[in-house]
């Protein structure tokens, strides 16, 4: 026999082939499962949950918080959802059953995040309006929304802009604080808006949003605490405003042409 031959017909390359082969097999099967692990039970469209195979034992993390998070949890449900399929078939896209604009399907959609607010590094709030955070102010030179009316994608007025909340670990703007009709506050992600220039020596600079009319604004989610926001009040906020861009007005679900 030769170097390396166990016997006639087995030799250490052969074996260490067959090792790698079983190792890898394993991987493949240890990534399948623990990729299972965030994202189920997922709901099927005719009912029922997907757990999905395999189905990794449960993984406890402690959270930076002090809470406890267990994944997967088969016992997790997001409750009723407030669509229905346009067509029956699965697959079918899902359309809003009621207010679309608060339906929380479709670019409406968000996920529950943790019902407190985010922080930094440094263990406190990451978001704070300036009246708190008053050591930031705007830029020199740039355009202080404050006091300015924001419009809707109508042009018609949606409220005032009291406020702007920072995001103290990034230091840029997250939100304006906009009071609506009746004294009410609500949070405009800055994303979503536009602060125009005057451009006439005397032009008065303008504060616009095209995701929503200007009567929209005021249906916007709020927060229990007028100074912090939680992860799933941000969650909602800007899920609002996501269903705007398609739910605003029934023309926008149309075709462009």
């Amino acid at each position: 026999m030769e170097f390396g031959a166990i016997t006639q017909y087995v030799d250490v390359a052969q074996l260490v082939l067959y090792a790698f082969w079983a190792f890898f097999a394993g991987l493949i099967y240890y990534l399948v499962r623990e990729n299972h692990r965030e994202g189920y039970p997922m709901d099927h469209d005719s009912g029922g949950k997907i757990t999905g195979w395999p189905v990794p034992p449960p993984k406890v993390f402690k959270m930076a918080e002090d809470h406890l998070v267990t994944v997967p949890d088969l016992s997790k449900d997001a409750g009723p959802v407030a669509a229905e399929p346009a067509h029956p078939y699965i697959g079918a896209p899902l359309l809003p059953v009621g207010d679309p604009m608060n339906a929380g399907v479709g670019p409406g959609a968000w996920t529950p995040r943790a019902d407190h607010p985010d922080t930094t590094f440094e263990d406190v709030p990451k978001l704070l309006p300036l009246r708190v955070a008053s050591e930031y102010d705007v830029q020199p030179g740039d355009v202080d929304p404050r006091g300015l009316t924001i419009y809707g994608a109508d042009g018609e007025a949606g409220g005032k802009v009291v406020d702007l909340w920072i995001d103290m670990a990034e230091t840029l703007f997250r939100y304006l604080e906009v009071e609506v009709e009746g004294g009410r506050r609500v949070l405009v992600p800055r994303n979503f808006v536009q602060v125009r220039r005057g451009r006439r020596p005397n032009g008065e600079s303008r504060v616009e949003i095209q995701a929503v009319l200007g009567r929209q604004i005021a249906g916007a989610p709020g927060t229990r605490n007028p100074e912090l926001v939680t992860m799933l009040e941000e969650e909602k906020i800007q899920a609002y405003f996501g269903a705007g861009l398609l739910y605003a007005e029934p023309g926008r679900t149309e075709p462009l042409a």
